[in-house]
C-alpha cells in the first residue's frame, strides 16, 4: 500500500463567472492528520471533493504519491470519504452498509467477513451490525459510517464535517475517538470543518481558507500564536483576538488616548490594528481605562467585555478578579502578547 502524500498544485474552481477556488497548493505527507479550516463558502469542501474525485478542477493537478489523479475516476482513486449526512443505505443492515465497498470490488465473503468485524470494533459498535441505520443514535450511525470508510483499508481518508450533527457532549468524545483511530490506522486524512476548536485540538497541521484561498498553513499552535492576517487571528481562538485600531511609533501603539507597549519593532510610523488575545489582556491597578459593560462566568473563567471609546475588548480571567459590571478597571497587556497588523492590507507586521 502506498503512502497517501497529497499534493494540490494550483487548484482553480470556476462556477460560471464565480471563482470558488482561487489557485490552491497544499502539499500533506502521509500518515498526516490534516485539517481544512474556514468559514462557510471558503472553499475549503469544494478543495476535499476534487481530491475526491466528485468535483472537477477548472485548472490545476491533483497528485497521490506522485502519481497524477486530476482525471482518475473517484473509484479508482483508493479514496474513502465520510459526509456530513452519513450517506447510509436505509434498507441495509449496518452489516452490509459496511460490507458494500467490499462487495462492489467482488472481494470473498469469508474476508468480507472477517474485515466488517474488525472494522466495527475499532469504532465500537460490533455489537449493532444487525440494526438497520433507523434504529441508530445520530453518534452509532456516524460510526458505521466511519466503519465503511476505513474497512476497504484506503489510501486516503476524507471527512466533510463529519461531527457536525452531533450533540456538544457526543462531538467532545468522538473527536479525541477519531483522533485515536486515525493514529491506529496511520492513513492520511483530510478533514473538513468550520469549527476551529475541533481543527486545533484534532489536526497535526490545518490550512486555514478564507474567500477561496489558503492564507496560512501550520500546526494549530503555531497558526494560534503567529496568525497571518487579522482576519485568521480574528477566526481562531475562543473568544476570538482582540483586533483594536491604533497607531504605532517608537515600540509604543496609541490607542486614542492611551498607550500600550510591544516588543515589535518595526521602522517609521504607521497605523495598525493591535491584536491582543483575551488570555493576555490584564486587569490591575493600571493601564488603559475601561468601563465593565458585561462579566460572564464560565466556572473556571471569567469572560469580561471592557468598553473603550465605542469599542469592546475582551478580557479571559481567573474567577479571582472582583469587580462588577459598571464599575471601571485599567486593563494592559505583556508587550510580547501584543500583535501588529497593516491597518490597511490586515497582513501581520513582523519584527
Amino acid at each position: 500500500m502506498s503512502n497517501g502524500r497529497v499534493s494540490l498544485k494550483k487548484i482553480v474552481k470556476r462556477h460560471g463567472a464565480f471563482t470558488a477556488l482561487h489557485g490552491i497548493d497544499l502539499d500533506i505527507e502521509p500518515g498526516e492528520f490534516f485539517a481544512l479550516l474556514g468559514p462557510s463558502g471558503s472553499g475549503k469542501t469544494t478543495t476535499l471533493r476534487i481530491v475526491a474525485g466528485l468535483e472537477e478542477a477548472s485548472e490545476g493537478r491533483v497528485f497521490l504519491d506522485s502519481t497524477d489523479i486530476t482525471n482518475t475516476e473517484p473509484g479508482d482513486r483508493d479514496v474513502a470519504m465520510v459526509f456530513q449526512s452519513y450517506a447510509l443505505y436505509p434498507h441495509m443492515n449496518v452489516r452490509q452498509n459496511i460490507a458494500f465497498p467490499m462487495r462492489m470490488v467482488g472481494m470473498p465473503k469469508g474476508e468480507i467477513d472477517a474485515a466488517v468485524q474488525d472494522a466495527a470494533k475499532k469504532v465500537h459498535i460490533e455489537h449493532l451490525l444487525d440494526r438497520k441505520p433507523g434504529q441508530l443514535s445520530g453518534g452509532q450511525q456516524q460510526r458505521c459510517a466511519l466503519a465503511r470508510a476505513i474497512v476497504r483499508k484506503p489510501r486516503l481518508f476524507l471527512l466533510d464535517e463529519p461531527l457536525s450533527n452531533l450533540d456538544a457532549k457526543l462531538r467532545l468524545e468522538t473527536r479525541g475517538e477519531l483522533k485515536k483511530l486515525q493514529r491506529s490506522l496511520g492513513v492520511t486524512t483530510i478533514y473538513v470543518t468550520h469549527d476551529q476548536e475541533e481543527a486545533m485540538t484534532i489536526a497535526d497541521r490545518m490550512a486555514v481558507f478564507m474567500d477561496g484561498q489558503i492564507v496560512q498553513v501550520g500546526s494549530p499552535k503555531f497558526v494560534f500564536d503567529n496568525p497571518a492576517t487579522a482576519d485568521v487571528a480574528n477566526f481562531i481562538g475562543s473568544p476570538p483576538m482582540n483586533l483594536i485600531p491604533a497607531s504605532y511609533a517608537d515600540g509604543r501603539i496609541r490607542i486614542g488616548a492611551h498607550e500600550l507597549q510591544t516588543s515589535c519593532r518595526v521602522g517609521g510610523e504607521r497605523n495598525v490594528i493591535a491584536g491582543i488575545r483575551p488570555s493576555s489582556v490584564r486587569i490591575g491597578p493600571s493601564g488603559i481605562p475601561a468601563r465593565i459593560d458585561l462579566i460572564e462566568n464560565l466556572g473556571d473563567a471569567l469572560l469580561l467585555d471592557l468598553s473603550l471609546d465605542q469599542m469592546t475588548i475582551r478580557a479571559r480571567t481567573g474567577t479571582e478578579v472582583t469587580s462588577r459590571e459598571g464599575e471601571s478597571v485599567f486593563f494592559s497587556a505583556d508587550p510580547t502578547a501584543v500583535h501588529l497588523f497593516d491597518a490597511v492590507t490586515r497582513v501581520r507586521i513582523n519584527d
